[in-house]
């Protein structure tokens, strides 16, 4: 583990984060800063900066843990869709994006940029206690679903 990373702090429980699930390997938890209310994010806890670096049955894990919150996020949010990915622009340590998509440009270049490269800013963060019922409603599908 690194001792600046924010997601290493995160998986020690230095940090708080709403985790939403947590075994050996991996840690899932609601974004500060969601596209989607119950945009969450997968790390491994081990520090690997970028996605490659991983280990096949850590990155299995991941996906693994990223079908069911997708399962969970359709059940809740009615949605067809539920976005999977990695993009690692904002912190240089492994993490999945699982994010269920109300409109088609959720989680598209459009959807950031609209007000052009110099005026993006992050979305904002919810209240605390909004983020509590998120992790809420999808720990309750997860136990549902097994």
């Amino acid at each position: 583990m690194n001792d600046t990373c924010i997601f290493c702090r995160i998986a020690r429980s230095e940090l708080p984060a709403f985790k939403l699930f947590e075994d050996d390997l991996i840690l899932a938890f609601l974004d500060l800063h969601p596209i989607r209310e119950g945009h969450t994010l997968i790390i491994p806890k081990q520090h690997y900066p970028w996605f490659e670096d991983m280990p096949e049955p850590v990155a299995a894990r991941i996906m693994t843990v990223g079908q069911r919150l997708a399962r969970a996020m359709k059940d809740e949010w009615q949605v067809e869709r539920v976005a999977f990915f990695y993009t690692g622009i904002h912190v240089a340590h492994t993490h999945a994006h699982v994010v269920p998509m109300l409109h088609q440009h959720d989680v598209t270049s459009a959807r950031y940029l609209e007000d052009g490269t110099e005026a993006f800013t992050l979305p904002p963060s919810p209240e605390e206690a909004a983020l509590l019922q998120t992790a809420e409603r999808i720990i309750v599908r997860l136990r549902q679903d097994g």
